[in-house]
């Protein structure tokens, strides 16, 4: 017979709970003795301050440290000349970037593994300069919101999508005509910059203005019977 087991459960006693109150000090009272209510006070004060919000010290002296702040932010920002420089060092160092992968590319396409370094270094520095011009003057910037002088502010938008419609449109179909209808030597020299040139043009569009331009490659080259090499 198999034997049967007992329960430890049942030898356990019942009794019950004690509601007597706690018999040593309670958190809350731990807190108080440790001035923890009044640190996260002051903590939050200093938070708001850093905000802009009212905290719960006196007018002058929240005023006064409002306006210490307000100080240092400007000082640690940098002015609008200094932000458009920089813009434009980082949209020209990825455009020449954009161009060195594209003259590689073509160097290795039609003159089998003789890539002339030196040539593409020079064409990179070449590229840095042009593009780092034309994005100084040409991208859009909140301290130059103004293409043309004497121009009302809503037209500058226009205008500047306008433009680069236009190059886009130009540098996609010429790049396309060159690469089916010139020799070697006129792509090898061209279609980099030109190359460079439509992806900028493209990423300063918006995008309806974008799409339209890429339809418009697309049905020049469909029209003229070209291949996509």
């Amino acid at each position: 017979m198999a034997r049967q087991r007992k329960d430890p459960v049942t030898k356990v006693r019942l009794r019950q709970p004690d509601r007597s109150g706690p018999k040593e000090k309670t958190l809350l009272e731990i807190a108080q003795e440790r001035n923890l209510f009044a640190e996260a006070e002051k903590r939050q004060n200093a938070l708001r301050k850093k905000t802009g919000k009212s905290g719960t010290v006196d007018g002058n002296s929240s005023s006064e440290d409002d306006e210490e702040d307000d100080e240092e932010d400007e000082e640690k920002r940098l002015s609008p000349t200094a932000e458009r420089i920089l813009e434009t060092m980082l949209w020209a160092s990825c455009l020449s970037m954009l161009h060195f992968t594209l003259d590689v590319l073509v160097q290795h396409q039609y003159s089998a593994d003789r890539v002339v370094w030196p040539t593409v270094w020079t064409r990179f520095f070449q590229a840095l300069l042009v593009f780092g011009l034309l994005v100084y003057t040409l991208h859009p910037h909140p301290s130059k919101p103004t293409l043309v002088p004497g121009l009302p502010l809503r037209y500058q938008s226009v205008l500047r999508q306008s433009f680069f419609f236009v190059c886009s449109i130009c540098a996609g179909c010429y790049m396309i005509h060159i690469t089916n209808m010139f020799g070697y030597l006129a792509v090898m020299k061209q279609a980099p910059s030109l190359g460079c040139l439509w992806v900028w043009s493209v990423i300063e569009l918006e995008l309806p203005w974008a799409v339209l331009s890429l339809v418009g490659a697309g049905g020049f080259l469909w029209l003229n019977g070209y291949d996509i090499k």
